[in-house]
């Protein structure tokens, strides 16, 4: 919805809103937040609120100058799990330097730099997710413990199934909040949990996917259990990923519909864009060690490929007339910047598209096949490597982004390949915080 900033400080005065939360995130896709008193919002609309880079290298490491946030009006939404007397507000934010000059290394800046690039081709895209995780219990204190909540498995009923009224309350929070879930069910995996999302257009897509993980950790919290994104939580058990569907139109045409039962030839270019880029950009999608433990199992891609019918495939292309979305990528998961996912999802669609890339033939099943396809890197090292040397991502993202990103994700893999105890380490390190 549009608002105007009468408009929004009209709302806060009728709905007893007392505070502001302004949330963005950092170049990893960590969700951040800083509250301010309603009465300071035509001072914030007007001049932003400055953030210390000093405080935190992970925060904004890559900048040397002063950094303001400034709220996207658009974004407004009351959290509906704060008192309903002096209620609480929230605003997706944009980073600016004091100048008003966008901050590189904001996703949502780049996003949207990337909605535009498409639009002046011609081409829309709407976007949708499937968001996999585990619920887990806690200690008495509320400390999580890498105990299932559940042992229900896919699309079991209660009892069997404990998350049922979990999910219930996150997509009651999220309709609260305007954003709408399409499907819920218990996952494979003991206490794992799916929601699915509709389409669509790219950045509010990507704010609605931080704000469901910023959700669904809040209502585990207030049920005295604890949400998990991490890629691969159990050694044997199914992994949480992040699907992506992608719709695409030019100039109104729906280019992912089937025409006599195939598709058409724009519809493989961009799908090949995507496979041909895919391996320079993993590390952007897939941003953790224990991500790689996930694409390494059974349930999740770990080669080039799509399909019509396999979603343990890079890619599935649906043939159901009346699925929502033309193409499914299945490689993702949820320790990724949704905002620099996505824009580098659409660049790589659009480069398919003008180079008009032929679509090479489905793979249905690897067996047999797989040792002869190109396969995505096998470890965050070699992600971030693949990033460095890529040129289609060197045209894309400014440079000193990509040097501290790929440093950063480097010196994290190197902490992991030296720790004694893998498992003890991701238990202690990763686990609580993903």
């Amino acid at each position: 919805m549009k608002y105007s900033e009468k408009e929004v400080i009209q709302f806060a005065q009728e709905n007893d809103v007392k505070f502001a939360k302004l949330m963005f995130c950092d170049i990893f896709g960590g969700l951040k937040t800083v509250s301010v008193p309603v009465g300071r919002l035509k001072q914030v609309f007007d001049e932003g609120v400055p953030l210390d880079v000093s405080k935190d290298r992970s925060l904004l490491g890559i900048s040397d100058g002063d950094l303001r946030l400034f709220p996207d009006l658009d974004t407004l939404a009351i959290l509906p799990w704060r008192p309903q007397q002096g209620r609480v507000i929230r605003f997706m934010c944009n980073i600016k330097y004091s100048d008003g000059t966008p901050f590189e290394g904001d996703g949502r800046f780049f996003l949207k730099t990337a909605e535009e690039y498409a639009r002046s081709k011609g081409y829309e895209f709407r976007i949708g997710t499937s968001c996999e995780f585990y619920v887990c219990r806690t200690d008495d204190d509320g400390m999580p413990l890498k105990i299932p909540h559940d042992y229900a498995s896919y699309c079991d009923a209660a009892p069997f199934d404990k998350g049922e009224n979990l999910r219930r309350d996150i997509c009651l929070t999220l309709e609260q909040m305007d954003i709408l879930p399409e499907s819920s069910h218990h996952e494979a995996g003991p206490g794992q949990n799916e929601i699915n999302f509709e389409c669509a257009e790219p950045l509010g897509a990507a704010d609605n996917f931080v704000t469901f993980k910023n959700v669904t950790k809040t209502s585990a919290a207030r049920n005295g259990l604890y949400a998990s994104f991490m890629p691969k939580l159990y050694k044997d058990e199914a992994g949480s990923g992040l699907h992506i569907s992608i719709d695409c139109r030019k100039n109104g045409r729906d280019l992912m519909s089937l025409e006599n039962g195939s598709l058409t030839p724009e519809a493989g270019a961009i799908i090949m864009g995507i496979m041909e880029n895919i391996a320079d950009i993993t590390v952007f999608l897939n941003s953790i060690p224990n991500s790689y433990q996930r694409l390494a199992s059974e349930s999740a891609p770990g080669t080039i490929c799509w399909s019509h019918s396999n979603l343990s495939q890079l890619i599935r292309i649906p043939t159901d007339k009346n699925a929502n979305a033309r193409v499914i990528l299945c490689s993702p998961d949820s320790t990724c910047s949704p905002y620099f996912a996505i824009g580098l999802l659409i660049y790589a669609c659009i480069d398919g598209a003008e180079k008009k890339l032929e679509l090479c033939k489905p793979v249905e099943r690897c067996s047999g096949s797989a040792d002869k396809l190109p396969k995505l890197p096998d470890t965050l090292f070699a992600a971030a490597r693949k990033c460095q040397e890529s040129g289609f991502i060197e045209d894309l993202i400014d440079a000193k982004v990509i040097e501290y990103f790929t440093e950063q994700k480097m010196m994290l893999w190197d902490e992991y390949r030296l720790a004694k105890d893998k498992e003890s380490y991701e238990t202690a390190k990763v686990f609580p915080v993903i």
